[in-house]
């Protein structure tokens, strides 16, 4: 049996822990309470909310109203695009700057590093420019081709594959294998744990984009869904049921993905932690 003193602090790191889980899920769950209340607010307190008869009129209304079901195609077809342009580039990249060597490596990886300090909102004016001169304003194209390769991604690959022992790859370059195929049969599938990290955090990160998307798209063909929930709340006033469950049918896909991946994005993320 453990001494009391470690007990002790595994029972207070569990109930630091349950109190955080909490404070996460809340927020959550008052989302999901909201949408399956008819009109919520004529409600005054939570106890009402609770006590109130569930419904699932707004999610109904949420998905017929509009163009609700197009901004889900466009945000499912942008993200599944990035994510997996991402998961290909970022990975040759980092592959590259692990292994390879050519000259300027040091300052172009240097220069991918200084990018990832720079914030979003210093390039939308130039990136605005930009997009508008190449004439994708409205278009897949503006929301898609910038995020196809990501700093982030190159970093993270690269620091996964210089973890990685180059044994097997130098013993199939002696059975005479060639680069791409070291790449696609060898490289590959020792970073599938990294790459699902990557792939799950990229999508994740263009499902939830809001920032670009309001400022590329000014039709509702291609809206994507925060864009389109944004507006969706304008021409409804405040009508929180409506809201909460476009909300809520918009975190769907993510809670799934997160669920199905939980397993590999903890492998990816402590591969590497430890070492013989």
């Amino acid at each position: 049996m453990a001494p009391l003193g470690i007990q002790l602090r595994r029972w207070t790191l569990q109930l630091v822990l349950a109190l955080v889980a909490c404070g996460m899920i809340a927020p959550m769950a008052w989302m999901i309470l909201v949408s399956l209340r008819e009109s919520p607010e004529q409600y005054g307190s939570l106890s009402q909310i609770v006590a109130a008869p569930t419904s699932t009129v707004n999610y109904s209304d949420a998905w017929t109203s509009d163009n609700f079901l197009g901004y889900f195609v466009n945000s499912l077809l942008v993200a599944a695009v990035v994510t997996a342009g991402n998961v290909v580039f970022c990975f040759w990249a980092g592959y590259a700057f692990a292994r390879r060597r050519f000259a300027g490596r040091g300052l172009l990886f240097a220069t991918i590093l200084g990018v990832l300090a720079v914030p979003q909102q210093v390039i939308m004016i130039p990136l605005y420019r930009l997009i508008a001169s190449l004439g994708w304003i409205n278009s897949y194209a503006a929301l898609i081709v910038p995020w196809l390769v990501t700093p982030f991604g190159i970093f993270l690959v690269r620091q996964y594959i210089q973890s990685m022992p180059s044994e097997m790859e130098d013993a199939a370059r002696i059975d005479g294998a060639g680069e791409w195929y070291i790449l696609a049969r060898v490289v590959a599938p020792l970073c599938r744990p990294v790459l699902t990290v990557l792939a799950v955090y990229t999508f994740l990160s263009n499902w939830n984009s809001f920032l670009f998307p309001f400022l590329f798209t000014n039709d509702e063909a291609h809206r994507t869904l925060p864009v389109g929930l944004a507006f969706y709340l304008g021409k409804q006033s405040i009508d929180w049921g409506h809201l909460m469950a476009g909300a809520s049918i918009a975190a769907a896909p993510i809670m799934m993905i997160f669920i199905l991946f939980q397993k590999k994005i903890i492998e990816g993320l402590t591969a590497g932690a430890l070492k013989e």
